[in-house]
């Protein structure tokens, strides 16, 4: 499980930056979207690490408070 998680986490790291990306390009005008500049030639590529990246969001939020420390009840984690 702690493997998943670790990918999870990576998959929404990533996702996180490409948004912020996005988000500053459209300040300045230009298209910054990470995701389709690696992989431009192939949108069933996009749309796969879209759906990825989207899954990762789900088992980190569903699965966070079990796997982080800060977030421990028990208060152990601090």
């Amino acid at each position: 499980m702690k493997s998943l998680h670790i990918v999870a986490f990576a998959l929404l790291a990533i996702g996180g930056i490409n948004w912020g990306l996005i988000g500053l390009g459209m300040y300045m005008g230009s298209d910054w979207n990470l995701v389709s500049f690696l992989f431009g030639a192939w949108p069933a590529l996009i749309n796969l690490v879209y759906v990825l990246v989207g899954l990762s969001a789900l088992i980190v939020l569903f699965s966070h408070r079990k796997d982080c420390r800060v977030c421990d009840v028990s208060g152990s984690g601090m």
